[in-house]
């Protein structure tokens, strides 16, 4: 009996100080095991929000199609953070199912087979985006010139070009000095074919829809050149373009067909007024093969804009790289959509 009471007096039940050990033990290991839990559970929220956010910037960098617009996408999302849009008239006139030159300008089904019917879609955007309040008196467009297999109804087989993408100056309602017309025409354009640049290989090679073998020369380029300035499809005034078609194919040569490289396809930007210099430097990152345009630096210079360090030099070095240049088409008429501007405009410098 002695020892039976010994063992139970010594007993945990039976010691108080025991007991609050006890139960300070267990305390201690649910807390722990809590703040270990509550770690977990923020850990699996934060590695969620990544994976929102990773599909979120996907998402946004995909472009967005409307069942009535599959030719043409209006809302550019960067890093989920900065939106580019078109006009509301511009949206409209992309969605409609009439999509008419006579009333709208904005046709991506038409054939353009000169540079005059080309810049008058520039200016036409350019007109209207002052009309609207919807930005700067500025416009672009960018074409693709595709070369035909010569046919009976076609013998020459002569190029015409279709339009890609559009843009016009949206610097004041977005709040972005980046958004020149060009800028966005070129963006617009990458996201459409899918890639960083516009110069790309040739599918095929077999006389489809965007080339035809026997239309591609192999002259070089110093002959080339010599043909345009020849053949007076350069102009410096821009008179009437009686065959658009023969400059470019013949100035695009060396990147088709010289030293054996792929050919690509041709690419042109057509603007209603000579880039700044930032639409210039993006111009020859683009990958276009050739630039277009109408009113001049001093014209845009004479209300007020301050084009920046843009010299003859600047397009030299772009001639160099093989982006063909015209200027001056359409002069006339650019520039009095700028000066129609600058009566009344906001002149947006740095």
């Amino acid at each position: 009996m002695t020892t039976t009471t010994t063992m139970l007096a010594n007993s945990p039940s039976s010691n108080p100080s025991s007991s609050s050990t006890t139960a300070s033990a267990v305390w201690i290991t649910a807390l722990v095991g809590a703040i270990a839990a509550l770690g977990l559970w923020t850990k699996q929220q934060q590695q969620q929000r990544q994976q929102n956010n990773q599909k979120e910037t996907k998402s946004g960098r995909r472009r967005s199609k409307s069942s009535s617009d599959d030719e043409f996408s209006d809302t550019i999302s960067v890093e989920g953070s900065v939106m580019v849009t078109l006009p509301t008239w511009a949206i409209a006139s992309l969605n409609s199912t009439s999509n008419s030159s006579s009333t709208t300008g904005i046709d991506f089904s038409r054939h353009y087979h000169t540079d005059q019917e080309m810049m008058s879609l520039a200016i036409h955007l350019s007109d209207r985006n002052i009309s609207e309040d919807t930005g700067g008196p500025f416009g672009a467009a960018i074409f693709e010139r595709h070369y035909p297999t010569p046919s009976s109804k076609n013998p020459e087989g002569k190029s015409y070009c279709k339009l890609v993408s559009i843009g016009m100056n949206r610097v004041v309602p977005l709040g972005n000095s980046t958004l020149h017309g060009e800028m966005i025409a070129i963006q617009l354009a990458q996201r459409k074919v899918g890639s960083f640049t516009l110069m790309l290989d040739v599918d095929g090679g077999d006389g489809s829809e965007h080339c035809g073998d026997g239309l591609f020369y192999d002259e070089s380029r110093e002959d080339l050149s010599k043909m345009l300035v020849e053949g007076g499809e350069e102009k410096e005034n821009g008179g009437e373009d009686k065959d658009a078609t023969t400059a470019t194919t013949a100035a695009t040569a060396k990147t088709t067909q010289m030293g054996g490289e792929k050919r690509k396809r041709q690419f042109e930007l057509f603007t209603s007024c000579e880039p700044c210099a930032m639409c210039l430097g993006a111009t020859l990152w683009s990958g276009v093969s050739r630039m277009v345009c109408g009113a001049t630096k001093a014209d845009a210079q004479a209300i007020g804009f301050d084009e920046g360090p843009v010299f003859e030099q600047s397009y030299e070095h772009l001639e160099r790289c093989g982006v063909v240049v015209t200027r001056n088409v359409l002069r006339e008429e650019a520039a009095k959509v700028l000066r129609r501007y600058g009566n009344s405009g906001l002149i947006y410098n740095r």
